[in-house]
C-alpha cells in the first residue's frame, strides 16, 4: 500500500550529507525514508511532524552515526514497509547483503530462488521505500556496473564508498 493511503503516525526531515531525506513511520515501525528528489517519492505526507516518534528517532540516530562512519553493521530500526509479497521478498533478501558487501541483480534473483526474474527483482529494488535502511544501493548490475538507483548513482557511489572504507568519507 502507498504510504500516503496507509494511517502515518509521524513524519520528519532530516539533512544528510546526500541531501535532505523524509522518514515516515506507523506504530508499526518505520515505513518511508525518501531523498527529496528520489524516483518514487511519495510527495507530501498526511501525518503530524514528529521527529521524536520511537521509530523516526531511533532511524535518524542510526542514520547520523552511519554518516558519521561509525555504524559498521546493520540497522536495528524496526521496519514496515509496504508493498506487494514479491516487493517484500526482494527488501528482506536486500536485508542480508552485508555493509561493504554487493550482489547482482541476478545473483539476487537467484538467493530467491527465482533465477529467471532478475528484471522483477530490479523493478522491487527500484521500488525500495525506505533507502538506505534496506539497502537497495548495494545492488550492482552482472557487470559490476552502478547500474538504477532511485536516489541517483552519484548517491549509490558515495553509500558504497562509505561503507567500502568504513569511515568517514563525508565532510
Amino acid at each position: 500500500m502507498h504510504p500516503s493511503l496507509m494511517t502515518l503516525a509521524a513524519q520528519a526531515r532530516m539533512a544528510t550529507p546526500l541531501g535532505m531525506v523524509t522518514l515516515a513511520a506507523t506504530s508499526d515501525g518505520l515505513t518511508g525514508l525518501w531523498f527529496d528528489d528520489q524516483k518514487h517519492h511519495p510527495g507530501p505526507l498526511d501525518a503530524p511532524v514528529n521527529a521524536g516518534h520511537p521509530h523516526i528517532a531511533q532511524a535518524m540516530d542510526e542514520l547520523g552515526r552511519y554518516f558519521a562512519g561509525e555504524c559498521t553493521h546493520a540497522f536495528t530500526t524496526r521496519l514496515a514497509p509496504r508493498g506487494t509479497p514479491f516487493q517484500r521478498e526482494v527488501w528482506r533478501a536486500l536485508l542480508r547483503i552485508a555493509p561493504g558487501r554487493t550482489r547482482s541483480y541476478g545473483e539476487l534473483a537467484l538467493s530467491l530462488q527465482a533465477p529467471g526474474a532478475a528484471r522483477a527483482v530490479g523493478a522491487a529494488v527500484g521500488r525500495n521505500p525506505i533507502s538506505i535502511l534496506v539497502p537497495c544501493h548495494r545492488v550492482l548490475g552482472s557487470d559490476g556496473s552502478l547500474t538504477g538507483y532511485a536516489g541517483g548513482l552519484p548517491r549509490k557511489q558515495a553509500l558504497l564508498g562509505l561503507e567500502a572504507q568504513g569511515t568517514q568519507v563525508f565532510q
